[in-house]
C-alpha cells in the first residue's frame, strides 16, 4: 500500500468519522443528564433533506449546516417537551421518529426535486474543503470542528459546574433538586444540544461528505452513535476514538467499491457490513459491564 492509498484511507476514515463523532458526543450529553433518545436516525434523514435545501437556497453550504442544526433542535424540543416535561416514555418518541423520516425523506426528495429516491446536490451549496492534495483527496473543515466539539464536550461535561450539574440530574436528580437545581430544564437544555449536533451531522451527509440526499442517507449511522455511545461508557473523548474506528471500515468498504484491482478479490458488500458486525461485537462485549447514568430514561417528578 503506498502513501497516497494511505492519506486516502486516512482522510476518509475522518470523513466518514464526522457523523457518527457529532451525534455520539450529544447522545452523551443528553443521557449524562438523564434523557434517552433513540430518534437520531430520524434526525440525521431530516436534517441531511432540510440542510440540502437551505444550502441550496442560500447557495452556501455553511447556511445548510446551521439549518441541519435548527432541525434538530426543533425535533429535540419536541422530544424533550414530552419526556422532560410531559413526563412521558424516553423510547417511543424515537421510533416514531426514526420511522417517521425514513418515509418522509423518500417522499419528499420526489416531491421538492422531482427525483426517485436521490439527489445531487450542486456544488455551490456544498462546504469546500479544508485542503486537498493532487490525488483528489480532501480535508473537510468540519473534521477539525468535529474534534474540537469532542474536547470542549469533555471539558464541560467533567470540568465546568455546567457539567457536573448535567451529570447530577442524570445520576441522582432528588439530590440535585434539593440542592436548587432545575432538574427539567437542565435536561431539556442537554436534549437541545444533542439534537442540534445531530442536525449537523446530518445536514453534513449532504452538503459535505456525500453531497447527495438519499432516501436511505443515514444508513443506520443513528443506532451506530447510541452503540458507540455505550462503548465509550458516556465520555466524548473516547466516543471520538470510537467513531473513527467506525468510519474506518464505513471508509474502508467506500474504497474497496471504487477500487476495481481490490473489489475483484474482497466482495466489497462483505467489507460493507463491517461497521455493523463491529457494532454487534463491541454491543455484545459491554453489556453488563457498562454502566449508564442511574437516572438515564428515567423521568422525574418532584415529590
Amino acid at each position: 500500500m503506498n502513501e497516497a492509498m494511505v492519506i486516502s484511507l486516512l482522510l476518509g476514515s475522518l470523513a466518514a468519522m464526522v457523523p457518527i463523532a457529532l451525534t455520539s458526543v450529544g447522545a452523551v450529553i443528553s443521557e449524562r443528564a438523564g434523557v434517552v433518545n433513540i430518534g437520531y436516525e430520524g434526525i440525521l434523514m431530516f436534517s441531511a433533506f432540510f440542510g440540502a435545501i437551505f444550502a441550496e437556497l442560500a447557495g452556501n453550504g455553511w447556511v445548510g449546516i446551521l439549518g441541519g442544526a435548527f432541525v434538530g433542535l426543533l425535533f429535540g424540543a419536541l422530544h424533550g417537551v414530552l419526556t422532560v416535561y410531559l413526563k412521558g416514555d424516553h423510547v417511543i418518541p424515537g421510533i416514531g421518529l426514526n420511522l417517521l423520516g425514513a418515509g418522509a425523506v423518500a417522499f419528499g426528495i420526489r416531491a421538492y426535486w422531482g427525483t426517485a429516491g436521490q439527489h445531487t446536490v450542486p456544488s455551490d451549496a456544498q462546504i469546500s474543503p479544508l485542503w486537498m492534495d493532487a490525488f483528489g483527496n480532501s480535508l473537510s473543515p468540519m473534521v477539525p470542528i468535529t474534534i474540537a466539539v469532542a474536547i470542549v464536550a469533555w471539558w464541560v461535561l467533567f470540568k465546568t459546574p455546567f457539567g457536573l450539574r448535567i451529570r447530577a440530574v442524570g445520576e441522582n436528580p432528588e439530590a440535585a433538586d434539593a440542592l436548587g437545581i432545575n432538574v427539567e430544564l437542565y435536561r431539556f437544555t442537554a436534549v437541545l444540544i444533542a439534537s442540534a449536533l445531530a442536525g449537523v451531522a446530518g445536514a453534513y451527509l449532504s452538503v459535505d461528505w456525500l453531497g447527495t440526499v438519499t432516501k436511505q442517507i443515514a444508513a443506520g449511522r443513528g443506532f451506530i452513535a447510541l452503540a458507540n455511545m455505550v462503548f465509550s461508557g458516556w465520555n466524548p473523548l473516547i466516543a471520538l476514538g470510537g467513531a473513527f474506528l467506525f468510519g474506518f471500515f464505513d471508509n474502508l468498504a467506500i474504497y474497496i467499491q471504487n477500487n476495481p484491482w481490490l473489489a475483484g478479490t474482497i466482495p466489497w458488500q462483505f467489507i460493507a457490513t463491517l461497521p455493523y458486525v463491529v457494532t454487534l461485537i463491541v454491543v455484545a462485549g459491554i453489556i453488563g459491564r457498562a454502566r449508564p447514568p442511574k437516572w438515564d430514561g428515567r423521568p422525574y417528578k418532584r415529590e
